[in-house]
């Protein structure tokens, strides 16, 4: 009797076919980018023709680093609308200080070279989401 619960097991999983389902996949462009010298800076931020938030943080920062999930996942909610640029202020404490960042967190919003929006320290999401929103409405 096992034998032939097995041939008929071995029959139907030979004579069933399997449905495949094919997943289509775009990529979207990860506008999340650490600064790496004052030229990229120029380059990434300062000429950019979006909206750059620019976070200043610190690695031995406790709310900067409770700050990135929440900034990085409503970045990329926004599909390309804004960038985002990571600036480690004790690799490049020369764009700290011409940018007057005294504390960190700090995020700066920038397009065409100029400040447009400034906040400072830890928010919750909501708080980033509405300041975002705002700041890239503001500045098309």
């Amino acid at each position: 009797m096992l034998r032939s619960i097995v041939q008929k097991a071995g029959q139907s999983l030979n004579t069933t076919r399997l449905a495949t389902r094919h997943f289509g996949s775009t990529t979207v462009k990860n506008e999340i980018f650490k600064v790496q010298s004052l030229e990229d800076f120029e380059n990434k931020v300062k000429k950019s023709d979006k909206v750059v938030i620019v976070d200043f943080f610190a690695t031995w920062c406790n709310p900067c680093k409770m700050l990135t999930p929440r900034i990085e996942s409503i970045v990329g909610e926004k599909a390309g609308a804004v960038k985002l640029a990571k600036v480690d202020i004790d690799e490049h404490s020369e764009l700290a200080l011409d940018y007057d960042v005294a504390a960190v967190p700090v995020l700066m919003a920038m397009k065409g070279g100029k400040v447009v929006n400034r906040m400072v320290g830890l928010q919750d999401t909501d708080k980033l989401r509405a300041w975002i929103d705002k700041t890239v409405e503001e500045n098309k």
